[in-house]
């Protein structure tokens, strides 16, 4: 079983969904953690009540992973609560259906400074923590694979997280500094909308699922502790499918 005692981790978009969890099953694994949330603080409290109710260390921290001041202000609470930094988990992300003919500059920017630009921050700011072994965990998700009309910013903004996995896991290599991305198939979460999308939808999904059903946040989280952990120290650049076979 993984081991994470001792290491800090920092996970964004922690307060609900697949974050939560995250942020969860790193804590039970021995990591104090650091819950963001960009809005919902009560989330993010209940997160932490969980996680000391546990036995665990956790702080929540408010901040806007696509500004800089927040991103630095995220890794710097991080490091002066526990000491360090190990382990980064980019989950935060902007998800909404926006046909083309409804996409604007800002929404353009809204998605790329969220599911993009917010990893990259966040990922410079750490390195001046990060130490040998250090893991960079990136959320993408399966629509990449099996794109779907109206997702055109959602879709791209995650492909592109993708290929910022195969970059860094090049560029930071050689610093022993693991970078690698978990790609989940339609999960059903509150912030995900999978819930208005009727039964007709969901059969169709779920028969193009091998496993036979959604995912649900639980499903997600033990990719993570594993990626995070010493067990996958000879893991880097690799996107891996949690989405029971969904393609």
């Amino acid at each position: 079983m993984a081991d994470l005692t001792g290491r800090t981790a920092l996970v964004t978009g922690a307060a609900k969904g697949i974050g939560a969890d995250i942020a969860k099953a790193l804590a039970a694994a021995g990591a104090n953690l650091v819950v963001n949330y960009a809005t919902d603080a009560d989330g993010a409290d209940r997160v932490v009540s969980a996680i000391e109710a546990a036995g665990g260390r956790a702080i929540a921290v408010q901040g806007d992973v696509s500004a800089p001041a927040d991103a630095a202000h995220l890794v710097e609470r991080a490091v002066s609560a526990f000491g360090a930094l190990h382990i980064l988990v980019n989950n935060a992300a902007v998800y909404e259906m926006a046909p083309l003919q409804d996409i604007s500059v800002p929404l353009f920017h809204r998605f790329f400074g969220v599911n993009l630009l917010g990893p990259i921050l966040l990922v410079r700011e750490a390195l001046a923590h990060f130490g040998e072994g250090a893991s960079v965990i990136n959320i993408s998700s399966t629509i990449v694979l099996a794109p779907e009309p109206g997702t055109a910013l959602y879709s791209s903004s995650k492909a592109a997280l993708d290929m910022l996995t195969q970059v860094l896991a090049r560029e930071l290599g050689p610093r022993r500094i693991r970078v690698n991305t978990i790609s989940p198939g339609v999960t059903h979460t509150d912030g995900h909308p999978v819930k208005d999308w009727g039964d007709e939808i969901v059969q169709t999904i779920t028969q193009r699922t091998p496993l036979g059903r959604l995912g649900v946040p639980g499903d997600i989280a033990p990719a993570a502790v594993f990626l995070a952990s010493d067990e996958a120290a000879w893991i880097t650049g690799a996107i891996l499918h949690v989405s029971g076979g969904f393609r």
